[in-house]
């Protein structure tokens, strides 16, 4: 059996650390079409800090990984990897452009008897029925006569350093048996948590896409409590910590439910169920309840201010963080960014504090301009958005005026200086 020579097509929050793992037993290479980010990787450094420096300058030196954005670099790989992003679109419909970039990328390398892999969330029957022809189209090979092909969902957690890569239970499957028991292989040999070998890509891919569906109906069950609680006087935290109390109670906290997992796969998961005639009520309910929370923080906020006798208009606000989740600097799908729309729209001074996030990255998303220091001015209310562990030692009074409020999105403040809380 010939030697396996791994290619990660996209090296961002789940390509790089697969490709790093995969480098510590075979010869890895790591592609991405960012040229800066394939440079800035060889140089020994890991912008999204998901690979820690000490690794990564590790499995250059000691294992020979490389990271390229040229494609004659990866001709001589035979077991290609995708893990780029699939994204919605203005609508909230699934954006399979990168995965067919991708694709094409492949299907320009891709030789007789290769294996190509996809980690990338999708909804059942896209790895064979919209990347599979785009490679076939660029290489002008025949699937599951030339080249064959997997579905490995990732499983990456951003910002987690307990559950790593190695330490997730890795699901795999393949277009043919043989071809899902050497993929099998090849994940085992690496990940230590073991793997799960589905019978079908599309029984792997329909895996992948309702993990995320799951939390995200949770989240909203609870998100809803908040709210109902909230007109009652009643404390939700308090709640649910009562009610945790039962074994086989399901613990999930209110929140916002952003980022590239959680609130973007129930689309894929709807929209292909209504591709087969089924209007999914639950799944696009929940996506509904998630995606106002934003919006019910910033009301919320101004009830409180004006219930103090706070004048809003022109008000001082400040928010802390604007990473979709703590200690992470990815800011991709923030629902933070719902909070200062909201805001601004009742014409106040918003101020964003993120020690976390990019300045840069997020002034080109979004448009916002944020600061990696505390500000230095007094606010009239602050909203806690995230729950970096650098602000546990950040004292919030003294960045506020006399009368203020201070709304609390992840319960993590003292009850004693909190206003309002999910």
């Amino acid at each position: 059996m010939k030697e396996t020579r791994i290619c990660v097509i996209g090296l961002g929050y789940v390509g790089l650390p697969v490709a790093r793992l995969f480098s510590t037993r075979y010869p890895t290479i790591g592609f991405d079409v960012n040229r800066q980010r394939t440079a800035g990787l060889m140089a020994g450094h890991d912008s999204t800090l998901e690979v820690a420096d000490e690794l990564l300058q590790e499995a250059i030196a000691k294992h020979g990984f490389r990271c390229t954005s040229d494609l004659d670099d990866i001709r001589d790989c035979n077991f290609y990897v995708v893990a780029v992003p699939t994204p919605v679109d203005a609508n909230n419909n699934p954006d399979l452009t990168p995965l067919c970039e991708a694709s094409a990328t492949v299907g320009k390398v891709i030789g007789k008897g290769d294996v190509v892999v996809y980690e990338s969330t999708v909804y059942p029957g896209v790895t064979e029925d919209e990347c599979v022809p785009v490679i076939e189209e660029f290489s002008g090979l025949k699937y599951n006569v030339d080249f064959f092909a997997g579905y490995s969902p990732e499983r990456i957690n951003p910002g987690d350093k307990l559950h790593t890569v190695e330490r997730i239970r890795k699901v795999t499957s393949g277009s043919t048996p043989e071809t899902g028991r050497y993929i099998d292989e090849v994940y085992g040999s690496v990940i230590t948590a073991g793997t799960h070998l589905a019978p079908s890509i599309r029984v792997a891919e329909a895996a992948k896409v309702i993990e995320n569906s799951q939390r995200d109906i949770n989240i909203a069950f609870v998100n809803e409590l908040s709210k109902i609680f909230n007109k009652m006087g009643i404390d939700t935290a308090d709640v649910l910590e009562a009610a945790g109390t039962k074994w086989n109670f399901l613990h999930f906290r209110p929140g916002l439910v952003g980022g590239h997992c959680i609130g973007v796969d129930p689309y894929y998961l709807a929209q292909c169920a209504q591709r087969h005639g089924y209007n999914p009520e639950i799944i696009l309910a929940g996506r509904r309840m998630n995606d106002s929370m934003g919006e019910y923080v910033a009301s919320e906020t101004i009830k409180l201010m004006l219930k103090k006798g706070i004048q809003v208009i022109g008000s001082e606000i400040l928010i802390l963080g604007i990473t979709f989740k703590e200690d992470c600097p990815d800011v991709r799908n923030t629902k933070v960014v719902d909070i200062y729309r909201a805001l601004k729209e009742y014409n106040l001074n918003v101020t964003v504090y993120d020690p976390w996030a990019d300045p840069t990255v997020v002034e080109r998303e979004y448009g916002i301009h944020i600061v990696s220091e505390p500000p230095a001015r007094k606010f009239d209310a602050c909203i806690a958005a995230v729950a970096h562990k650098r602000f546990a030692n950040l004292d919030v009074l003294s960045l506020l005026n006399e009368r203020h409020v201070v709304f609390d999105v992840k319960c993590t403040l003292s009850r004693s200086i909190v206003d309002g809380r999910l």
